[in-house]
């Protein structure tokens, strides 16, 4: 590699792109054209940054297996960012593996914190710690230790450890400072933020508070009676039972413990749960059929007792009920929660994280378009999704997660 070239991977390395195009901008070679590309990526123009890349891969042909690996490397980021999560993983492991078999660490562990970043962001916790395991960061360079801090923190912070996640954004900041990239740096700050902003609402007898992600983390390990609208789990103690999969029985439950320690009429129990806005006599039979069931539930941790009025919740053992809410009530949470992050979704991003449908996706979208709480770019496949101001509040527990 000449000095012009050598010049211009220290400044990208640096994060200063205008500096490493001031030295190749007008070369056509396999390795000007990457760097080029990874340049035009941290400028953020991704489809230009995606063209380079993928000539420079061409240029380097079949014999230069390292140099191809590290341009999968630098495409699969640049899909990441642009959130094409529909890009081929299986070509990121392979190329991750070529760089591992021709000792280039660097790189290799760079492509094993994208794969890690992209499972964390769908939701695949174990997947994602797994891809930590066992891998030591520290002979690493500062930008690449606070990926891995990073992602450290991301997984706390879905598993509501909080303590584990501040002392992994420690480690980050310190390494980010080190490494003397702003956007590095910018990236962990607001990562710090997700910790110091609500991240829930606390409804209890008297009222409603918001609540930081370290007091969900300690209700969670309370010994209170907690109705979890987040995960849709009821907890009293140690014991708990989940009714993500029931949400006639959950929205019962949750009007009961909102009204705890009085009753809740039938009228509004009927119109909570299925919607009604009066009561007839069919209602009724079908709320004592959905009570029945709600106590068979509930056996172990609390009992529903039938008043003059309605009907009105007994914890198990004594002590305050609380209900734990998100930090907004809206019908398509998670989706705003992905749009939260800045960058511009795709539907069928969007589909792929959720776990949903394309279709489900994009009907989501299209409401949330018409009451001006998202906006889009582009037509057809090229068409991108994102949300006007950043919300006041931490998504962490509007994003989907694996069940308790």
């Amino acid at each position: 590699m000449d000095s012009l070239m050598t010049a211009a991977a220290r400044a990208l390395a640096a994060g200063d792109p205008l500096g490493a195009l001031n030295r190749v901008a007008l070369r056509d070679d396999a390795p000007a054209l990457a760097l080029r590309g990874i340049a035009m990526a941290q400028l953020g123009d991704l489809d230009r940054a995606r063209t380079l890349i993928r000539n420079a891969a061409r240029a380097f042909g079949a014999r230069q297996a390292v140099a191809r690996a590290r341009c999968i490397v630098a495409e699969a980021e640049i899909a990441f960012v642009s959130r094409d999560l529909g890009w081929p993983a299986k070509a990121l492991h392979t190329a991750r593996t070529t760089l591992e078999q021709h000792g280039d660490r660097v790189n290799a562990a760079h492509a094993r914190y994208l794969e890690a970043r992209r499972l964390l962001l769908i939701g695949r916790l174990d997947a994602a710690e797994a891809e930590l395991a066992n891998f030591d960061p520290a002979p690493l360079p500062p930008a690449l230790r606070t990926a891995h801090d990073l992602v450290v923190a991301g997984i706390a912070m879905r598993r509501l450890e909080t303590r584990q996640a501040r002392t992994a954004l420690a480690r980050a900041e310190r390494a980010a400072s080190e490494a003397a990239i702003p956007a590095l740096a910018a990236e962990v700050e607001s990562a710090r933020l997700i910790l110091d902003t609500p991240a829930a609402r606390l409804i209890r007898a008297g009222g409603e508070r918001p609540v930081l992600l370290d007091e969900v983390e300690a209700l969670q390990m309370s010994k209170a009676f907690m109705i979890d609208a987040c995960r849709h789990v009821v907890r009293n103690g140690d014991k708990s039972t989940s009714l993500a999969r029931r949400p006639v029985l959950f929205a019962l439950v949750r009007a009961l413990g909102e009204a705890w320690p009085r009753d809740v009429t039938r009228d509004e129990l009927v119109a909570r749960a299925f919607g009604a806005k009066s009561a007839d006599e069919s209602h009724r039979a079908r709320l004592r059929v959905e009570m029945g069931r709600l106590r068979a539930t509930l056996r172990g941790l609390a009992t529903v007792n039938a008043t003059k009025r309605g009907f009105a919740l007994a914890p198990s053992r004594t002590g305050e009920v609380l209900v734990l809410a998100r930090p907004v009530e809206e019908k398509y949470a998670a989706v705003l929660a992905f749009l939260s992050d800045g960058e511009a979704w795709s539907s069928s991003a969007l589909a792929l994280a959720l776990g949903a449908s394309q279709r489900t996706v994009q009907r989501a979208l299209d409401e949330l378009a018409l009451a001006a709480k998202v906006q889009f770019f582009g037509r057809g496949r090229a068409r991108r999704w994102v949300t006007p101001p950043v919300p006041s509040f931490a998504t962490t527990l509007l994003l989907p997660a694996p069940l308790p």
